[in-house]
């Protein structure tokens, strides 16, 4: 079983087996015609749940041969144009060789003695990201494993901010009160229970889940309202900010989002960082979609205010093209990610940091962690930034000329001109007035189309009601290809409509 250990012994085995592997996927991806097979999950699971694991094929091409029918046939495929659901991009040939690099040396970004190089590599990387954000000289940041985790960490920053702040408020500054007790002796659950988040009433699921993981009730996270663009209202946010603090409660952190997932919108970043400013909250910025904005060329005033945050969520396997995962969490004080150090005398004992050795699990939530930012290293070093950025601007471009077809075209109706790439709508039956009808036609149309295989879209709720949703990341996508799955939506529900009228007769 030695001869399957990749070492110098074997490199040429490994040669041939990630050739096999590459040309299987390469054929795959040649022949594919559209993004879906249509597979149910009661035809899948027999096929998957009937491979006897204690049984190895001993032959790369057999095993090559069942993945094509368990995986690789039905897998559902991003790169295609008519793949208009979800933020997943498709990726770009120089980050899919970064993922083969680093899943072949298989770094460890979590201490010098396991990475070196890719330690400086990633630490260069997020200099880079700050420097494009505009955070900042003190500025310093990780990568993590997605936009969930970026934010996670980002509030608990800020928790341990506020809460520091608030005993130092109680104690007069030593961290003792007047009777010389501990400065946190007020109850921690009591001071947790204080602790206010205001994020948009669109922001993402992360936020709340983010405030369950540190401890928070429910009422913790405050929603602001949107205006009609789904962008925080700032007059809002000022007045819930009032509130908290006339009800002697503690802000402990504004989370602007930087693209929502459900329609890509930009909330008025200066105008919050002004109100952030003023009452001394931690400002974060959740930039998981719009950050492909950072490599623009034309669109990059859509993020400015950006650079007033206390800290940003990236995530490059969105809007920059790469593969998952490839994402970043950027402070503007990197003093701040103190909060999540801890020292192991086996990993990274304390004299490291004064030795000056760069240890990346100092700053991170995570130990054993990929070397993700090989990916965009050879992004940035085969195409740059300026190439990224073209991508993005070509996506952005096409959900405007989307919703140009959508608000000109009487069988929907659409929800907000995009901001990025991300349309929201819903086919309108001419004489249905019922809108729970017009709900079932909608959900009908998108399961259909996702049971064809001809296409893949989403679907979100507006105001209580089922709509559609096109997320463009793919450049490939032509208005033609836009048009063309309108029409089969309207299609799918037409026909759910008139089934449904020969019922009800």
């Amino acid at each position: 079983m030695r001869s399957h250990l990749l070492n110098d012994t074997t490199a040429e085995r490994y040669r041939r087996s990630v050739t096999e592997g590459v040309e299987r996927v390469a054929a795959t991806i040649a022949t594919t015609k559209q993004p879906f097979t249509g597979v149910t999950v009661d035809e899948l699971v027999p096929r998957v749940d009937g491979i006897d694991l204690d049984r190895p094929l001993h032959d790369t091409a057999a095993a090559l041969d069942e993945l094509e029918d368990v995986y690789l046939r039905d897998a559902v495929y991003f790169h295609h144009p008519r793949y208009l659901a979800h933020l997943n991009c498709p990726v770009v040939i120089p980050a899919v060789l970064g993922e083969a690099v680093l899943s072949a040396v298989n770094s460890s970004l979590d201490t010098w003695d396991q990475s070196a190089g890719g330690t400086l590599i990633e630490r260069r990387l997020v200099d880079w990201t700050a420097e494009r954000i505009g955070l900042g000289p003190a500025a310093d940041g990780v990568f993590t494993s997605g936009g969930t985790q970026s934010n996670l960490q980002a509030l608990l920053l800020a928790r341990e901010e506020a809460t520091a702040g608030a005993r130092t408020d109680r104690t007069g500054g030593d961290g003792t009160r007047g009777d010389g007790t501990d400065g946190a002796g007020e109850d921690a659950t009591a001071l947790l229970a204080r602790l206010r988040i205001f994020a948009s009433e669109v922001s993402h699921f992360s936020v709340k889940k983010s405030a369950k993981l540190l401890g928070l009730p429910a009422r913790s996270v405050v929603p602001v309202p949107v205006d009609h663009d789904k962008r925080m209202q700032t007059v809002a946010l000022a007045r819930a900010l009032e509130r908290c603090e006339r009800d002697g409660l503690i802000p402990m952190a504004v989370v602007a989002t930087a693209g929502t997932t459900d329609f890509g919108s930009i909330d008025p970043l200066p105008g919050i960082a002004e109100l952030c400013a003023r009452s001394g909250v931690w400002m974060h910025v959740d930039a998981a979609y719009g950050c492909g904005l950072l490599a623009s060329r034309t669109n990059r005033d859509r993020l400015d205010g950006i650079e007033h945050a206390d800290s940003v969520t990236v995530d490059f396997h969105k809007s920059f093209f790469q593969p998952v995962s490839s994402s970043a969490l950027l402070v503007r004080d990197a003093a701040t990610l103190r909060h999540a150090t801890y020292h192991a005398e086996y990993l990274n004992p304390r004299r490291m940091v004064h030795e000056r050795i760069p240890n990346q699990v100092d700053k991170s939530l995570q130990t054993t962690r990929r070397f993700d930012a090989l990916k965009l290293w050879m992004t940035l070093r085969v195409m740059g930034a300026d190439g990224i950025g073209q991508l993005f601007d070509e996506v952005c471009e096409r959900a405007e000329e989307g919703w140009r077809l959508l608000a000109a075209d009487p069988r929907f109706d659409v929800v907000v001109r995009p901001t990025l790439s991300t349309l929201v709508f819903r086919f309108v039956p001419p004489g249905v007035t019922d809108p729970a009808e017009t709900d079932r036609a909608n959900l009908y149309a998108r399961r259909a189309l996702f049971a064809s295989g001809d296409a893949v879209v989403a679907g979100t709720k507006v105001g209580g009601r089922h709509y559609l949703k096109f997320t463009l990341l793919n450049p490939e996508t032509t208005a033609d290809d836009i048009a063309a799955v309108l029409d089969l939506i309207a299609g799918h529900a037409e026909q759910y409509l008139g089934e449904s009228l020969d019922r009800a007769s």
